[in-house]
């Protein structure tokens, strides 16, 4: 009688302790470890901070996208309100307040060509007396190691002191050029040459990225008296 007594009592211990181990091993298999723990944690951070690398880099190039259409889009306006000058420009040998000058100048090693010129301009009404005859000149300056485009027209009759304004930031170069008749050349001034040039190309120079990038226009001055 004892004796199966004790072989009931061994054989409750045996039931109790392998439901014990059995839930033991499902504790174990349900559950992490610290080291696995950290191991996801690194592995999350990783993929955190690539994903933030692509995503900053795709708004860098979307930024840098966008600033270089807009200067496009300003060096076209520039040049076409350039040839439109030119083309209008006005000469005649009898009236010396009538010229035309370009003059070859660098800044650094760089193009930085300045343009003064006489120009039919369309009248417009205004506090000041104005007629239809502008003098224009572009001339390139230096800042923070680019060249900025100034501007400045004038009246030819009325004295009015003109203002500066910046036509152009951020060039790299500003080469205008003349053509005779039979090549380009980068110097003409109509006290000495006695004439417009047949042709006249204005070239920029914009940096974009680390690759320069030239754009130019050629205008064919068609107003010219004796």
């Amino acid at each position: 009688m004892c004796s199966m007594l004790r072989n009931s009592d061994h054989a409750d211990f045996l039931s109790v302790k392998s439901r014990t181990t059995c839930c033991d091993k499902k504790a174990r298999v349900g559950g992490f470890t610290l080291i696995e723990i950290l191991i996801a944690l690194s592995l999350a951070a990783i993929l955190a901070t690539s994903l933030y690398s692509v995503y900053f880099t795709l708004v860098r190039g979307k930024e840098s996208a966008l600033a270089g259409m807009e200067n496009r889009r300003e060096l076209r306006v520039t040049l076409d309100t350039i040839r439109r000058e030119l083309d209008s420009t006005f000469y005649n040998r009898t009236n010396r307040q009538l010229h035309f000058v370009v003059e070859d100048r660098d800044i650094f090693g760089k193009p930085a060509s300045s343009l003064e010129f006489t120009t039919l301009t369309p009248p417009h009404a205004g506090t000041f007396p104005v007629s239809d005859l502008s003098i224009v000149r572009y001339q390139p300056v230096e800042k923070d190691d680019h060249i900025i485009l100034g501007k400045q027209s004038r009246d030819l009759f009325f004295s009015v002191d003109p203002a500066k304004y910046p036509q152009m930031e951020n060039l790299d170069a500003f080469l205008v050029e003349c053509y005779d008749g039979s090549q380009w050349v980068k110097t003409w001034d109509t006290g000495i040459n006695m004439r417009l040039p047949q042709a006249v190309r204005v070239s920029v120079r914009v940096m974009e990225g680390e690759k320069p990038v030239t754009f130019f226009t050629t205008a064919i001055p068609k107003v010219s008296g004796n």
